[in-house]
């Protein structure tokens, strides 16, 4: 089954799952602000997409940190920042069945994900 991780109060996440309930993609649905993400989901999304594209350098959770610490990223403080507050991962992620990572909603990705 395909899961999307994220928050449910995300515009964009709103528009994710809207598109896939309109489609009628069934999915599982993943609330990492409360459930959190482990370390090995992460180190997979990180291997497929790296920790450039997951690390959500716009939102508010980003702007909260103190600036040494945004000067200062690299894979491994990125790793441990989203672990700590997986809320700074960009969203949506979702898993497809065969184990694809997309991160962010495109119409058009989804598309060729889905209507095949």
């Amino acid at each position: 089954m395909v899961r999307v991780y994220g928050i449910p109060n995300c515009d964009t996440m709103k528009k994710a799952r809207r598109w896939l309930a309109d489609h009628g993609v069934e999915y599982e649905f993943h609330d990492y602000k409360k459930l959190g993400v482990d370390a090995a989901r992460l180190d997979r999304w990180m291997e497929q997409v790296g920790w450039e594209t997951l690390l959500n350098r716009r939102g508010m959770m980003w702007r909260k940190l103190d600036q040494a610490r945004r000067d200062n990223i690299d894979e491994a403080s990125a790793r441990q920042l989203m672990l700590e507050i997986p809320s700074i991962i960009k969203r949506p992620v979702l898993e497809t069945e065969d184990g694809q990572v997309v991160v962010g909603f495109s119409e058009d990705r989804y598309k060729e994900l889905f209507e095949q």
